[in-house]
């Protein structure tokens, strides 16, 4: 079983919204902090925004007041509400625990935002 799934990715318009989810397959999820990740053509993996096990959250500046990351213990999902999309928020998003482990890192959901 694939711990973790990630969907939700698309092509957008710029200014436009996208929300992805992240379903999880993994024991004491409500434990397990967890985070947003995206990887850019060319570029390095980075985190985006994290939610630890009492819903503090954080995000990385270049996506500050544009994105919302949320979670359902109950439904051992993570999602990432998306508005404002700019071109350079193209990449594929994943999701994992926070810190990442390597053996959970999926496929990732592609986001493409056109200008």
């Amino acid at each position: 079983q694939v711990p973790l799934v990630e969907s939700g990715g698309g092509l957008v318009q710029a200014g436009g919204s996208l929300r992805l989810s992240c379903v999880a397959s993994v024991s004491h999820f409500s434990l397990t902090p967890m985070g947003w990740y995206r990887q850019a053509p060319g570029k390095q993996r980075e985190l985006v925004a994290t939610i630890s096990t009492n819903d503090n959250r954080n995000y990385a500046s270049s996506v500050k007041g544009r994105f919302t990351i949320s979670r359902d213990n109950a439904e051992k999902t993570v999602t990432l509400q998306m508005n404002s999309l700019k071109p350079e928020d193209t990449a594929v998003y994943y999701c994992n625990k926070s810190p990442p482990l390597r053996i959970y890192w999926g496929q990732g959901t592609q986001v493409t935002v056109s200008s």
